[in-house]
């Protein structure tokens, strides 16, 4: 999937996981934060400096790698209850859009969870880029979107502050050869 018009010549980037992370945060019966991230994912996108309407990303997430630092509530996550992994292993966003500058912008496209799959925006800021000491580039984003889990067949309650899950993605890719 490109999002390019006819003159833009976006660069292609591999995902670096080693640098990357796909983390969540929902309040828990109103009282405090749960924090968690997804292990396992994979994915490629593509970046234009100077047409950021050609920027796109393809993100695939091992729902299974939830982790929240306690194995009980990681293996209730993982049940019928929230992420129902033996019925859906994956997640995965797939870009439609993207609005704004070089710097930040918004970035528009449709999450899949739960086999469910709706539109989001995610709120981007360019972190930077240029070389790394190996002789390649990189160019690193953070994101950041709400979601409400209702939306997706969580219904399994957590309070009334607890529907809203908050999702935080810091991206940094390797500029394909």
């Amino acid at each position: 999937m490109t999002l390019s018009s006819g003159t833009a010549t976006a660069a292609d980037y591999d995902l670096d996981v080693g640098h990357s992370f796909v983390q969540f945060r929902i309040q828990h019966l109103g009282y405090s934060w749960l924090y968690g991230r997804f292990n396992t994912f994979t994915g490629s996108f593509s970046y234009d400096e100077a047409d950021s309407s050609a920027n796109m990303i393809n993100l695939e997430i091992d729902t299974a790698s939830v982790d929240t630092n306690h194995a009980k509530r990681d293996d209730h996550l993982r049940s019928a209850d929230f992420l129902d992994v033996a019925k859906h292993p994956t997640a995965s966003f797939k870009s439609t859009g993207y609005s704004g500058s070089d710097a930040e912008g918004v970035l528009e496209g449709e999450l899949t969870l739960m086999g469910v799959t709706k539109p989001v925006k995610i709120d981007v800021r360019k972190m930077g880029a240029g070389p790394d000491p190996w002789g390649g580039e990189r160019v690193g984003f953070e994101g950041t979107t709400v979601i409400n889990r209702k939306d997706f067949g969580m219904a399994k309650t957590l309070g009334p502050k607890g529907w809203e899950l908050e999702m935080t993605l810091g991206i940094e890719g390797i500029k394909k050869k």
